[in-house]
């Protein structure tokens, strides 16, 4: 039997202390520094950072019929979405914009990768606008990294708090703006001046204001490499013709660094000249020329980076750029990677979405401007009263779902002689809700001849034209008890 290897002490220790020695097992954190970077994909980037910045800091300051146009009010339990109130009894059209998500993700990651990730994400654009702030205060990559191996003294302290101060309003302008999507946000404003905001206002202001802090500042890569589930499901999604950044390992090998001058083929060298700017301008800090890694977000900086060097070197660029592993591998064309787009799981996922999208349209297109829920009075199901006649008591909740004014007609059928014991008409204010009892009779030659038990009945809700708003009615199925 072989005996289990010995650890030496290191030298210069005694030997108590080579007894005890404390092993570290995890590594501690290595800052990333990006370097910035100017090109093609960024700019799509910032695009993109603009277009959903000026949606979601934007949106909630619209209004539509004297009223802000996307508010979810918890307190009243009514959502409303430009010209679409919904209640809580819609959340069916929340499932599917959920399930319509999702098969975008999926669709857009068989086809080309990570682009949610790399252009859309808000863990990405909000990194993007932090990683812009930190720049302008603390310079490039270079001079960020000799700031915070500096001393601290009074020009890092301006750089760095200067940078703090900003991130701090930033996130706090964007916990405002999330939570303006709850309260309404011209109140909320007012509150902020006042200081009088309520303390669950205030306390998703500072919460979702400090989370961007953290995340957009300080975690950045963590939470893409650790905390999104994404980056570890991802290779489920991909195939051989998914569009991916990609480095092109049979053109740019042998690496090596040469002259501008230096005909690489004489030193036997690939098109890589080794300048590891990919790696520098990495917002996960990867190597691209290791092949596809998870931690890869498809931004295709490094993409950028190496075409500006592949043009200073006056070489081809496109030594990193969006490929397939087919295409690498086969040495594909443009066009017949593009018609590998069109093969099953793409067009699976084509198919699926556009079913759901047409059937969400579709059912909110056809959508009954109100709503009705019937409940029993459960202390008295069937009572005898004057004449002979039975009687059923109910509660009616009619929803007013749209920004007018409703008037309303009851009415029942589905026993012979079945009514409404009084003429119910109610009126209903714009996207209100209102519970009213209403009592159904049956006559006692009904009640005679029927037998005894539940027997299914409906209530005709008729809403009155109003204009050139026709008429429309629904009706709700109950039961009506006769008593033994």
């Amino acid at each position: 039997m072989s005996s289990a290897p010995q650890l030496s002490p290191a030298p210069g220790t005694t030997d108590a202390e080579a007894k005890e020695q404390t092993v570290w097992l995890y590594q501690a954190q290595q800052k990333i520094y990006p370097r910035s970077v100017t090109g093609v994909f960024v700019a799509w980037r910032w695009a993109f950072v603009w277009l959903t910045q000026l949606a979601f800091y934007g949106t909630p300051w619209l209004l539509w019929n004297n009223r802000q146009a996307v508010l979810f009010d918890l307190g009243s339990r009514r959502f409303y979405i430009f010209g679409l109130v919904l209640y809580p009894q819609d959340l069916i059209y929340m499932t599917a914009l959920l399930i319509i998500s999702a098969y975008a993700l999926f669709l857009f990651t068989a086809v080309a990768g990570r682009l949610w990730c790399g252009y859309a994400c808000p863990q990405t654009v909000y990194t993007e606008m932090f990683m812009w702030v930190e720049r302008k205060f603390q310079g490039d990559r270079a001079t960020r990294m000799k700031l915070d191996a500096g001393p601290w003294n009074f020009n890092r302290l301006r750089r760095t708090g200067g940078k703090h101060l900003a991130w701090i309003a930033i996130g706090l302008w964007t916990g405002f703006t999330f939570v303006g999507y709850f309260t309404p946000i011209h109140s909320l404003a007012a509150g902020v001046a006042t200081l009088g905001l309520g303390p669950w206002e205030s306390f998703w202001v500072l919460f979702y204001g400090f989370a961007t802090y953290g995340n957009a500042g300080f975690m950045r890569e963590q939470v893409c490499k650790y905390m999104c589930p994404y980056a570890r499901f991802q290779s489920a999604m991909l195939d051989k013709d998914t569009l991916i950044v990609t480095y092109d390992t049979a053109r740019g090998e042998p690496r090596g660094s040469r002259s501008k001058k230096a005909d690489p083929a004489q030193l036997g060298l690939g098109a890589c000249v080794d300048c590891n700017l990919c790696v520098q301008v990495c917002p996960t800090g990867i190597d691209i020329r290791k092949g596809l890694q998870y931690e890869c977000i498809g931004c295709a900086a490094c993409i950028d980076v190496c075409d500006e060097v592949m043009v200073k070197m006056n070489y081809p660029k496109g030594l990193v750029r969006y490929d397939t592993q087919n295409g690498l591998a086969q040495h594909l064309t443009r066009s017949q990677r593009l018609r590998r787009i069109f093969r099953p799981r793409v067009l699976v996922y084509t198919a699926v979405l556009f079913l759901i999208v047409s059937a969400l349209a579709t059912s909110i297109a056809l959508r009954s401007p109100f709503k009705v829920d019937v409940v029993r009075d459960r202390s008295t199901l069937a009572r005898q009263v004057e004449d002979g006649e039975v009687e059923n008591v109910y509660r009616l909740q009619i929803m007013n779902a749209t920004e007018m004014t409703q008037h309303y007609r009851i009415t029942a059928d589905g026993l012979p002689g079945l009514r409404v014991s009084e003429a119910q008409s109610v009126t209903v204010a714009p996207t209100e809700s209102r519970w009213l009892a209403v009592t159904l009779r049956v006559p006692f030659e009904t009640a005679t001849k029927t037998p005894a038990g539940a027997h299914e009945v409906h209530f005709k809700i008729e809403r009155e034209a109003q204009g050139s708003d026709p008429a429309r009615t629904l009706r709700e199925k109950s039961t009506f008890v006769l008593p033994r």
